[in-house]
């Protein structure tokens, strides 16, 4: 990282006017002139809204700054602002470098042009000539991977395309900054996945990188720093990006609703059509959870602590290698033997970690009538990211496999390492040297 900033943000705010119907918008372009001509006060026909409110910062050459926050705290206002796109109403901003901006993807398309011909366009608009653009466009081709479709108009691709293209561009221009509002949240796993692999070539090349995402884990995994805006400000600047993230999480959950859990007292009785009302109705929307099974026992919820006794909720980012418990609230309409109940944990992106099973663990489950509680408890040495947690209720007899409730994800969960490595798995090693 160098000490020359590539990027300064003073005092920005940034003010929109709000109309409640579109008469107010005509008033408010036609009477205001009226009434100072006849020497009248004026008046406003709409409400003020603040979207920035005295933002600062100073971002150096090299440097890759995650900034998160709530939906309308800001952040993509605030990234039109630095690009150029979007006028401050206040405050000044510097940015000192070719920039890639990757905000509305293919939002500067052209429908009628080929995508070949938008590929040179975009090109030339950052500032390359035509012939380094077309020297570039094998890289941008292969990384895209539309094959054919490169040389027809743009208004016959998919959404799909449109992303590939997009990014394929800004990522191969070589770019001193490169700026991404929440692009890589869409498109197929496997483009995500060269995305990111894309963004990591480009910090270590010493590109400086301004993004934007709601993912805390790869803000953990790629950020040097970490902003976040509440209410159209800054809240928190800081190197100490696990301390941001913390506190980011600890407002999203006290934003959230409180629940009305599906828990009643162990032992109660509960009947089938119960529990396939319960494993219909409760499902974590957040995370698009799949839920399925036959529902004669169901995981009516699964609790994650620490060996300190503290809950998931108090702290949500896990230290690699860390002790959980993951306590499963298990509710059954009848007597069942041959369980089987088991977790894993997978990446975002997709592929399983890591997983375990009662079966496996020796540990033989009969679930009686009513509800009662089992726990599992292992050190999970995984590395900096974020993930999901799976698990699922099974009955194995005579060779039979009956699922009685899978809950595909059931939660996240973030890691935080205290330094990088290649993988998943966080094992870092002891270096020592000497002569032979």
């Amino acid at each position: 990282m160098s000490s020359e900033v590539a990027i300064s943000v003073e005092n920005v705010s940034k003010s929109f006017a709000i109309y409640e119907t579109p008469r107010d918008r005509l008033k408010q372009f036609l009477l205001p002139r009226l009434r100072r001509l006849f020497g009248l006060a004026t008046k406003n026909y709409y409400r003020e809204f603040k979207a920035l409110s005295g933002v600062s910062f100073k971002m150096m050459k090299g440097e890759t700054i995650g900034i998160i926050g709530r939906n309308g705290a800001g952040k993509s206002t605030l990234l039109q602002i630095i690009c150029g796109t979007l006028a401050a109403s206040e405050g000044s901003v510097d940015v000192k470098g070719r920039i890639a901006a990757l905000l509305e993807l293919g939002a500067g398309f052209n429908p009628e042009f080929t995508g070949r011909e938008n590929v040179i366009l975009n090109g030339e608009l950052l500032g390359l000539s035509r012939r380094e653009m077309e020297l570039r466009l094998p890289g941008i081709e292969e990384f895209a991977g539309i094959g054919e479709f490169i040389d027809q108009p743009i208004k016959t691709y998919s959404s799909g395309m449109y992303v590939r293209l997009a990014f394929a561009v800004q990522a191969c221009v070589d770019p001193e900054i490169l700026i991404v509002d929440e692009a890589l949240s869409v498109g197929d796993i496997g483009f995500q996945y060269k995305c990111f692999r894309r963004m990591e070539e480009l910090r270590r090349r010493g590109v400086t990188i301004l993004m934007v995402t709601h993912s805390t884990g790869s803000i953990l995994e790629y950020a040097d720093r970490c902003i976040v805006m509440e209410g159209g400000g800054v809240q928190i600047d800081t190197n100490d990006v696990l301390a941001a993230v913390l506190t980011y999480e600890k407002g999203m959950l006290a934003a959230k609703p409180k629940q009305v859990s599906d828990n009643h007292p162990e032992h109660t009785e509960v009947t089938a059509e119960d529990l396939a009302a319960a494993q219909r109705r409760s499902v974590n929307d957040d995370i698009s959870e799949k839920r399925f099974g036959t529902a004669r026992a169901i995981i009516e919820r699964m609790d994650i602590t620490r060996r300190d006794g503290s809950s998931f909720d108090q702290s949500p980012v896990v230290r690699s290698g860390e002790e959980l418990t993951f306590r499963f609230t298990i509710a059954s309409s009848e007597v069942l033997d041959d369980i089987a109940l088991g977790v894993s944990i997978t990446k975002t992106q997709g592929g399983d970690i890591w997983g375990d099973n009662n079966i496996r663990a020796g540990f033989p489950i009969i679930l009686e009538r009513g509800r009662q509680v089992v726990e599992f408890s292992a050190k999970l040495p995984i590395s900096a990211g974020e993930y999901l947690i799976h698990c699922g209720l099974a009955r194995i007899a005579n060779g039979v496999r009956e699922e009685l409730d899978q809950r595909r994800p059931i939660q996240s969960i973030k890691f935080w390492s205290p330094r990088e490595q290649v993988g998943v798995v966080f094992a870092p090693v002891s270096a020592k040297a000497g002569t032979l």
